[in-house]
C-alpha cells in the first residue's frame, strides 16, 4: 500500500497521465494535469485567506468539477475538509461550522445564500469563498501535509442528536482507500458512476480510490432519473456502479432493463443500509456478468467489511469478513468473542479507525476502548451482529433501532426479510412507537412496486404465519416512498414519528 498522502495522489497521477480523463461531469471534464492545476490554483487562494496547516474548511457543494477541485485543493493548503450535504440548512451548517471551528467555507454559487445566512450565525469569523476559481494566491501553495495530519472532520447525519465530528487523518483514509481498491481489483481501465453526494462518505471515496487507482470517476447530480443513469451506464461505459438499496430498487423498476445491453458494467457494490435478499437476486439476474459487493462501515472508519461476490448467493443477507488490513469479531456482554451464531456488538480494529469526535472526549471514550496494544484502541460499533460457522458476518440490528415490546426484543430486519418475500413489496422498514399497554408497538412501514398494489391485513397475516406473535406488526402502513435522508438511507426516525 502506497504512503502518499491524499494531496499527493493527485500530484502523482497528473505526472503519470496528464491528459487522461480523472473526472466527468454534466458540466464538463478535467484531465488530470487540469484538476491538479486548478487544486494548486485553489489551494494558493486558501492560503493567501489565511488558511494554515491542519484548519477545517467546509465544503458546499452538488456533485460537480468544482467540487471535486474544492476537496484536493484544501488539502494541497495543508488543511482538513467537512463537506456537508448540498441541502443542508443554515443553522445546521452554522453548528457545523462553529463545532469545527472551521477556517474558510467553498461552496458553489447556488448555494452562497445559505452559506451567507450560516456565517452570519458561526460563533467565529468565516471567510466564504464561492466558486472553486473565485480566488488565487501567489502560484507557490503550501507543501502537502504528512500521514499522521488531519485530512477531515467528516459530519455524522445526527439522526439521534447533535451531528458529531469525525476526526480522521491522512493514513486513516488512504489505508481505507487502498483496502477498497485491493478488493474490488480496481485499476486504471475502470469508470466508476457515481450519483451519492461526494458529501456522503461512500460518495467521497468512489472520488479518492479514482484518483489513487487513477481511474476515472463519472459524477451526476443524484437519481432522480433512473433512465438517464442507464443512458449513461452505456455511454460512458461504466465499468462500476455503486449504490444504496434505494438506488438499486428503482434502477430494477426501469422496463426492459435486462434486455438493455451493459457489457463494460462489471462491479456493482452496495452499502449504506442493507440490501434485501429479493433485490440482490434480482441485480443478480439483471446483471449476470457484473460482480456484486455488499459491504458494510460506518463514517468513523468508512469501511468495515464486504461479501466476496462469489458467496453472494450463497449468503446473500451477510456483509462478508473484514476488509484487508483489518480485524472485526463479534464480542458478548462479557467482552468476549460471542460464540458462533450469538447476537453481540461488532468491534473493530486497524488502521482505519478514526482518531475521535472532534472536542467530544465522552463520546470518544465510548467509541474508542483500549486495545490489545498499549498505543492501540478499538473501535465498538454499536450495532448488533452474529458470525456464522465459517466466520461470515451478519449485521442484525442498530442498538437503537431494537424494539422492546411485551417485554420481549423485536429485531426490524428479521420482520423486513418477511415482508421483503411479499409479491409487490419493494421496501420495508419497522419502528417501534411508543403504547400505553406493550412498552413499544410494532409498526411496519412498506412501499410496493409500481404495478402493484398491497394489502395490509395480507401483510400481517403474512408475518403471522412466519414469526413469534410479539413480532407481528400491530399495524403496517402503505407509502408511495419510504422517507429518506439526504444521504439515500432510511429516515427511521421519521418513521418514528409519522
Amino acid at each position: 500500500m502506497s504512503t502518499r498522502t491524499l494531496g499527493e495522489d493527485l500530484r502523482a497521477a497528473a505526472a503519470a497521465d496528464p491528459d487522461k480523463v480523472a473526472v466527468i461531469a454534466p458540466e464538463g471534464e478535467l484531465t488530470y494535469a487540469a484538476l491538479d492545476r486548478a487544486a494548486d490554483r485553489l489551494a494558493a487562494g486558501l492560503a493567501g485567506l489565511g488558511v494554515r496547516r491542519s484548519d477545517r474548511v467546509a465544503l458546499l457543494f452538488a456533485n460537480s468539477l468544482e467540487a471535486t477541485i474544492a476537496i484536493y485543493a484544501v488539502w494541497r493548503a495543508g488543511a482538513a475538509i467537512s463537506p456537508l450535504h448540498p441541502t443542508v440548512k443554515a443553522e445546521k451548517l452554522a453548528y457545523v461550522l462553529g463545532d469545527a471551528g472551521a477556517r474558510a467555507l467553498v461552496c458553489d454559487a447556488e448555494r452562497a445564500e445559505t452559506a451567507g445566512a450560516a456565517v452570519e450565525h458561526a460563533p467565529d469569523p468565516v471567510r466564504v469563498v464561492v466558486g472553486a476559481e473565485s480566488v488565487a494566491g501567489d502560484g507557490s501553495p503550501p507543501a502537502d501535509p504528512v500521514s499522521v495530519d488531519l485530512a477531515g472532520v467528516v459530519y455524522t447525519s445526527g439522526s439521534t442528536g447533535e451531528p458529531k465530528g469525525v476526526a480522521l487523518t491522512h493514513a486513516n483514509m488512504t489505508f481505507v482507500a487502498d483496502s477498497i481498491i485491493e478488493y474490488l481489483e480496481m485499476g486504471e481501465a475502470d469508470r466508476v458512476l457515481c450519483v451519492m453526494p461526494l458529501s456522503f462518505g461512500y460518495g467521497l471515496y468512489q472520488l479518492l480510490t479514482c484518483v489513487r487507482a487513477r481511474a476515472t470517476l463519472v459524477l451526476e447530480p443524484g437519481f432522480a432519473f433512473a433512465g438517464r443513469v442507464v443512458s449513461v451506464l452505456e455511454e460512458q461505459r461504466i465499468t462500476t456502479l455503486p449504490g444504496v438499496p434505494t438506488v438499486f430498487q428503482v434502477l430494477l423498476s426501469l422496463k426492459g432493463l435486462a434486455e438493455r445491453p451493459l457489457p463494460d458494467l462489471r462491479t456493482l457494490t452496495n452499502a449504506g443500509a442493507p440490501l434485501p435478499e429479493p433485490t440482490a437476486r434480482e441485480l443478480r439476474r439483471a446483471f449476470p456478468d457484473a460482480r456484486l459487493y455488499l459491504m458494510y462501515g460506518q463514517t468513523e472508519c468508512q469501511r468495515v467489511c464486504y461479501l466476496p461476490p462469489d458467496q453472494v448467493d450463497e449468503r446473500p443477507t451477510s456483509v462478508g469478513i473484514a476488509i484487508p488490513g483489518t480485524e472485526a469479531w463479534v464480542e458478548d456482554a462479557d467482552g468476549n468473542v460471542a460464540a458462533t451464531g450469538a447476537v453481540g456488538e461488532l468491534m473493530i480494529r486497524g488502521a482505519h479507525l478514526m482518531q475521535g469526535y472532534w472536542g467530544k472526549p465522552e463520546a470518544t471514550a465510548a467509541k474508542l476502548r483500549p486495545g490489545r496494544w498499549p498505543w492501540e484502541r478499538e473501535m465498538a460499533s454499536g450495532d448488533l451482529f452474529r458470525r456464522d460457522e465459517d466466520g461470515y458476518l451478519y449485521f442484525v440490528s442498530r442498538r437503537d433501532d431494537i424494539i422492546k415490546s411485551r417485554g420481549e426484543k423485536v429485531v426490524p430486519r428479521e420482520i423486513e426479510d418477511i415482508l421483503h418475500q411479499a409479491a409487490g413489496v419493494r421496501e420495508a422498514a419497522v419502528v417501534g412507537v411508543p403504547d400505553r399497554l406493550l412498552g413499544e408497538a410494532v409498526v411496519a412501514h412498506v412501499a410496493p412496486q409500481s404495478d402493484h398494489e398491497l394489502d395490509p391485513g395480507a401483510l400481517r397475516r403474512l408475518c403471522a404465519e412466519r414469526l413469534e406473535d410479539y413480532m407481528v406488526p400491530k399495524q403496517v402502513v402503505i407509502h408511495d416512498e419510504l422517507p429518506r435522508t439526504g444521504n439515500g438511507k432510511l429516515d427511521r426516525a421519521a418513521l418514528r414519528g409519522s
